[in-house]
């Protein structure tokens, strides 16, 4: 007789879920849950009784926004998945093609939380929850970035272990334009992607930058095409430069943005193509395939080794974030916000920089700042 045949055993499965399905939704703006079948992308066939969690925001008509319902969603996501004993790894995506996220849903943020710091201290809570329900997931995470990328999207984003990108995506920040900061994991991540000034640069800046350049300078693990012609032709994204040197000077240009008539141009042909997911959904498969060939354990324990350079600095400083955003939305982000919000009563999403500058300058009150930037309706 062994010891596995006299010692006692409990066989019963234990239930580890926190949540229900309470979060998820069927109705925009929500977070829906499916588990999907794992491919084996050398056959094509489905492996019996394992799975891949996609976790999916579904707020197309505002450009993937998260608001704070859809952040519960991706909490209880993660965890879900985390504990689901056949889920292999979980993908974190959106619907449609025009965006994965771009942050915060800024109607929400201009009508109810700006002037309500306690109440935004409480948001931010759950969306540093989010970042957190990601960092910690127990499965490996890839962000399948179905279109633009920007603010706090680009913050959950960086959160995942991968982020493969359909080619026609756009990558950045918006939050020191509206009167917000980056400081929801991209000053983390960032600077673990790319160089320190590149870094710098795309934390204030706002401008956007290709799937391209991201996946030159490292800052994803690979960008590939969505888009075919009438032929069936796969088409790069006919708005980034494709050349190594395409400038006058010899400069290297290759995964930049075009400029002036040429972007215009690209954006025009961009409307006129096809989309389909087969081949960025093929690469995918191909990781998810490699990832399952290894041992769990000793994958976890190597993810989780990579990932603690990301939670580092993450975890530093994400609580005093809380209160200053929170403390924000009474001044920067009170206008910024209220100015993006009302841009098709006002025609500017912007408040007048200039005259915020000046103001600051004389030494103005805020209230007195705020009416005189905050772009007014049209008559």
């Amino acid at each position: 007789m062994t010891l596995a045949d006299w010692l006692p055993r409990d066989n019963e499965l234990r239930d580890h879920h926190l949540f229900g399905d309470e979060h998820f939704g069927s109705e925009p703006p929500c977070v829906t849950y499916e588990k999907k079948p794992l491919i084996n992308p050398n056959s094509g066939e489905k492996e019996e009784g394992l799975y891949n969690a996609w976790i999916t925001l579904n707020n197309p008509d505002q450009m993937g926004s998260y608001t704070t319902q859809m952040l519960k969603g991706i909490i209880a996501g993660m965890h879900k998945a985390s504990m689901e004993r056949d889920v292999v790894s979980i993908i974190l995506t959106s619907v449609g093609d025009r965006a994965f996220c771009t942050g915060g849903n800024t109607k929400e943020y201009a009508e109810y939380y700006t002037k309500r710091p306690m109440e935004y201290a409480q948001y931010i809570d759950l969306f540093s929850g989010s970042i957190d329900a990601i960092l910690k997931a127990r499965k490996p995470t890839i962000c399948r970035v179905n279109g633009m990328r920007v603010a706090g999207g680009q913050e959950i984003g960086q959160a995942c272990d991968f982020s493969v990108a359909a080619d026609t995506a756009a990558f950045g920040q918006a939050g020191t334009r509206h009167g917000s900061t980056p400081t929801g994991g991209s000053t983390n991540f960032l600077t673990w992607n790319m160089t320190i000034e590149q870094a710098m640069w795309q934390s204030i800046s706002n401008q956007l930058w290709s799937a391209a350049k991201m996946e030159r300078v490292g800052a994803i693990t690979k960008a590939v095409p969505i888009k075919k012609n009438d032929k069936g032709e796969w088409v790069r994204d006919p708005r980034v430069i494709t050349d190594r040197y395409a400038d006058e000077n010899g400069d290297i240009a290759y995964g930049e943005f075009k400029s002036g008539d040429a972007f215009k141009q690209g954006k025009e042909q961009l409307k006129g193509l096809q989309t389909d997911w087969s081949k960025l959904d093929s690469f995918i498969d191909y990781m998810i395939w490699t990832i399952s060939n290894t041992t769990f354990l000793c994958l976890m324990n190597t993810i989780e080794d990579v990932r603690a350079r990301k939670k580092y600095f993450w975890d530093n400083l994400k609580s005093t974030q809380v209160y200053w955003l929170a403390a924000n939305m009474n001044t920067e982000a009170y206008i910024g916000f209220n100015a993006f919000n009302t841009g098709k009563m006002t025609g500017s999403r912007d408040i007048d920089f200039m005259s915020y500058r000046r103001l600051l300058a004389q030494g103005k009150l805020f209230d007195e700042i705020a009416e005189e930037v905050v772009p007014k309706p049209k008559e």
